[in-house]
Order: C-alpha cells, then sequence, then structure tokens
C-alpha cells in the first residue's frame, strides 16, 4: 500500500512508501512473548544462538537469474513486480537463517477499490532480530492534482514531460525493509527499491509517458567498526560500478545528503547509496542495475549481522543504542518524506507506515559520551562524511 502522495514527492526513504486504504485477508496478529521485563539477564539471549553455516544468496552473482530477469517482452511493470517480491522471499530466508526463535508473518491486503495489493512481512521481538519488516506494494490509480503538482516542482525533467491540465494515471511496485537487530552491535539497517510509471488518463495500453526507478540502501550502527562500513559500501559500489562508474559517487553523496538529521548536524548512520526519478538510461539496462543493486542487500548487510549478534554486551552498550534509534525515529517522523506525506493520508494503514521504526528507544536529556569512548567514535563518524568504500 502506497502512500500517493509520498510517492509523488519522491519518497523511497521512508515507510511511508507502505501506506493506502486496504482490506487485510489476514487474523489481527497476536503479539510475541516480549523480552523487555521478563527478568532474563541482559544479553542471556546470546547463549541460544549459533551462528549458520552459510546464508542464503550472499553470492547473489552467482545465484542464476530468474525468468523475468531477461524477459523483455513482457511490461516492465510486471517484472518490477516479479523482483520486487522475489527480493522480499530471498531476503526473508536470508534473515531467518539467523534467527532461532520468530519467523516473519505474512500479512497480505488489497485495496478495497481493487487497485493493487501489499505483503507486509514482519518479525518482531525475537532473538537476534528485535524488529524487522520487509514489505511489498503493488498499486495503480490515478494523480490528484495536487500529486502532480508535487512531482512537478521535485523534478525539472518531470516538469517538462507532464502537463499541469492533463490527467494521469499510474503504477508502481516496490519492496521496503528496515531491519533492527537485537545486539546493540548489530547495525540497523534499510533497503527500499522501487518503479513508478505514469501514464495519461485512460491510455494505459500506449504505454507509460515517463517512468523512473528509486531507492537504495543504508547502515546505521550503533557503534563503529570500519570493516563492517567498508564491507557495506565496497559491496554496494561493486554492484552500482557493473552498470555505471558515476553511480556509486553520486549515490554514497546523495544518501549522506537525505538521511541527515539537520538538527543534530549529524547523519542518520554511515550512509549507503540512495537515487531517485532516475531514468538515465534504457528501462531494460536500469532494470538490471536495480535488480543488481536490490540483491547485493543480503550480501553487504546479512553477514556484518552474523558477525556481531554474538558478541557480549553490557547495559551501556543497550542504552547506547537505544539512544541511537531515537534519533533514527527523529528522522523518520521529522525529515523522510514518505512518512509525513503518509500520515496525512486520509485512511492511511498507519501500522505499515510507522513499520520503520524501532520496538524500543531512549532519549536521554544531554547526553553526552565521553570523548574517546566507542560512542564518541560513531558520533564523530556521522558529524562528518567518509569514504568507506576506499578504507
Amino acid at each position: 500500500m502506497v502512500a500517493i502522495a509520498g510517492l509523488c514527492a519522491g519518497i523511497g526513504a521512508g515507510v511511508g512508501f507502505w501506506i493506502a486504504r486496504g482490506a487485510e485477508s489476514s487474523a489481527p496478529l497476536s503479539p510475541p512473548p516480549s523480552h523487555t521485563g521478563s527478568g532474563a539477564p541482559l544479553g542471556s539471549e546470546i547463549a541460544g544462538i549459533r551462528a549458520p553455516a552459510a546464508i542464503p544468496y550472499v553470492d547473489y552473482e552467482d545465484v542464476p537469474k530468474p525468468a523475468y530477469y531477461a524477459d523483455a517482452g513482457r511490461p516492465m511493470h510486471e517484472r518490477m513486480e516479479a523482483l520486487v517480491l522475489d527480493l522480499q522471499d530471498r531476503l526473508i530466508e536470508a534473515l531467518e537463517t539467523l534467527e532461532p526463535s520468530r519467523r516473519f508473518i505474512r500479512d497480505r491486503w488489497e485495496r478495497e477499490d481493487g487497485k493493487g495489493y501489499g505483503i507486509s512481512c514482519v518479525l518482531q521481538d525475537g532473538e537476534v532480530f528485535e524488529k524487522a519488516g520487509v514489505n511489498v506494494s503493488v498499486i495503480e490509480g490515478t494523480l490528484t492534482a495536487g500529486q502532480l503538482r508535487s512531482m512537478r516542482e521535485r523534478n525539472a525533467q518531470t516538469a517538462q514531460k507532464l502537463s499541469a491540465t492533463e490527467e494521469y494515471e499510474f503504477r508502481v511496485a516496490g519492496v521496503s525493509v528496515v531491519v533492527h537487530p537485537r545486539n546493540p552491535y548489530a547495525p540497523t539497517a534499510h533497503k527500499n527499491y522501487r518503479r513508478f510509471e505514469v501514464y495519461r488518463k485512460g491510455a494505459t495500453e500506449s504505454g507509460p509517458v515517463m517512468a523512473w526507478f528509486g531507492g537504495g540502501a543504508d547502515l546505521t550502527p550503533a557503534y563503529l567498526f570500519a570493516e563492517d562500513a567498508s564491507h557495506f559500501h565496497q559491496t554496494l559500489k561493486h554492484a552500482c560500478d557493473a552498470h555505471d562508474t558515476k553511480y556509486y559517487p553520486q549515490f554514497k553523496a546523495w544518501c549522506d545528503r537525505y538521511f541527515a538529521n539537520t538538527h543534530r548536524g549529524e547523519t542518520r548512520g554511515i550512509g549507503g547509496i540512495f537515487f531517485d526519478d532516475l531514468e538515465d538510461k534504457s528501462p531494460e539496462e536500469l532494470f538490471r542495475f536495480v535488480y543488481d543493486a536490490g540483491s547485493s542487500f543480503i550480501s553487504a548487510y546479512v553477514p556484518i549481522v552474523a558477525r556481531r549478534m554474538l558478541m557480549p554486551y553490557t547495559q551501556r552498550e543497550r542504552n547506547w543504542q537505544l539512544i541511537r534509534r531515537g534519533h533514527y525515529a527523529e528522522f523518520n517522523l521529522v525529515y523522510d518524506r514518505g512518512t509525513k506525506f503518509g500520515l496525512m493520508t486520509p485512511g492511511a494503514r498507519i501500522e505499515s507506515i510507522l513499520m520503520s521504526l524501532p520496538l524500543t528507544a531512549r532519549w536521554e536529556y544531554m547526553n553526552r559520551p565521553e570523548p574517546g569512548s566507542p560512542e564518541d567514535a560513531l558520533l564523530q563518524a556521522v558529524r562528518t562524511t567518509t569514504n568507506w568504500a576506499a578504507a
């Protein structure tokens, strides 16, 4: 379920991507047992976890390409739908390889007007993942005058191609991911990829008058490990370089600008890649780039969690993690365009909009880490930009 206003504002970073009134096909979810207040010693969950011998789909380049990958005779919106569903399934399988106590709950919904569906998959209160969401949305509809105006104001190319007086329809398919691990040493991560197509009213059979891809992935650690940051960025750079060596530096800089808590003078995390309105190559070339970029997320992120999820931690690390999660929530609620537009949309599906927020967070008055401490090292990293791919 897509927040149309949010999408038209160029959303990709936020979970406002997942909102539109829909009829649920599943029963209300019963809450799982909570670790909070259970009386178990802090970090005791580590004793019951074993690192997996292998993680599926890490070597995405060696996996045979699915049929939709090269099926140029199939409409692009159908191929994008197949891609986001595929990315959802592969990431869920990889994440569940690490999690011993929970499985993702699949919550499928349909739009009341019959113009689309979504699948919200959430794992909550696990031993490894405190909260993880992997959502897909595939919908179509009519652009409102306000949504069209927002699109034209955002992008000069869009303004040149779309008339302010015509009526347009749209199709969109996307996948949005946010993962909050339990261990403070394991970083939070976000991924979003989507394709948006615009058609003249009543003329979808003639093809889109314009279409673009958007998305990206970024990493938000509470504790900085340079090798993790380098691995994440180098993996994304490799996926970008296979298609255009200009992509990674351009999209990394864009990510650093967008995911910023300006009021704090810091970025949300240590970045990654982010892009929107991408239409600089043929749809076929861009589709293959998005396939590789979206697939590389498992290789970039899941092995980092596997490496950090068994590290012992104390209340000090847990408190710092919760403080950093508070900053994460600040960005999503204050700056993220998708979340803001989604919350203003009548009939919005609030549960899906706020899926990106952590299960727990903390705000301490005047929290100032000791200079030279591991917590201070993280602060220094998010108050500047680093070429992690070269580190």
